[in-house]
């Protein structure tokens, strides 16, 4: 399968060349998506040849970086994106056991995992971040009588024509609450992978009054509901009863 890794970067200086670095020695279809970095990285993908970059003019989100880099990859004709952060949180040296499950071909959505057995040892994850990922994923399988076990890893391998066919627009970081939704509406079969647990920094920041946890959640919820709705889901209105780390699954099945 033809596959294009790329990186959605927004200010990620003290990373952005050890990561391209290493993606390099991996593989050879790279894209960056910067959206409007304003600490140099923007001047450091300018140095670099054999990669392509996207720029964003203004900042658009971590959601529009993914739609980006999809519409790109449709356009040069990849089969599959792999797209991996520029954070040094997801290791470039997983990539080969994405591609060797693409392989497979029996899966449209291949989802990295930090929450499994086996990462009982890895970082602890910002409490807040755990909380929200617990709550969401619980709400989701509910939902969608899934067994997803962590609905915000971007380390991910998308079939591209099977992104292209959910018309995603959320632009922000509320992007995987359209993103599963839609995904379930349309059947794509979905797969995860598990994948390292790593947190360098825990101090990184949301912006935007998304810090805040509850209104973060708040926030992600407003999206979910509307996409449910979208999707003419019965049970839209069961994420009113949610509460952050509580979400006991009432009127959502």
């Amino acid at each position: 399968m033809n596959t294009l890794i790329a990186v959605p970067v927004f200010n990620e200086r003290p990373y952005v060349a050890r990561v391209l670095n290493r993606l390099r020695e991996i593989h050879p279809h790279i894209l960056f998506v910067d959206d409007c970095s304003t600490d140099g990285t923007s001047e450091i993908l300018a140095k670099q040849t054999g990669i392509a970059v996207i720029r964003h003019a203004t900042n658009k989100g971590y959601g529009q970086a993914i739609i980006d880099a999809v519409d790109f990859a449709a356009k040069e004709k990849y089969d599959w994106l792999i797209t991996i952060d520029c954070d040094e949180q997801h290791e470039p040296e997983m990539i080969p056991h994405f591609l060797a499950e693409i392989a497979k071909n029996d899966a449209d959505m291949i989802s990295g995992t930090r929450y499994t057995p086996e990462s009982n040892a890895d970082d602890a994850a910002p409490g807040d971040r755990r909380q929200i990922n617990y709550t969401i994923t619980g709400v989701l399988n509910e939902l969608f009588d899934w067994n997803l076990t962590d609905s915000f890893c971007g380390f991910k391998a998308h079939r591209v024509s099977a992104m292209k066919e959910l018309q995603l627009d959320e632009a922000g970081y509320a992007f995987p609450l359209q993103l599963w939704p839609r995904t379930f509406a349309v059947k794509h079969r979905v797969r995860e992978l598990p994948v390292r647990r790593i947190y360098n920094d825990m101090t990184r920041k949301f912006g935007g009054g998304l810090d805040d946890a509850e209104r973060r959640l708040k926030h992600y919820l407003s999206v979910l509901k509307r996409e449910l709705k979208r999707i003419n889901h019965p049970n839209a209105d069961c994420v009113d009863n949610v509460t952050l780390g509580e979400f006991s699954g009432a009127g959502c099945s």
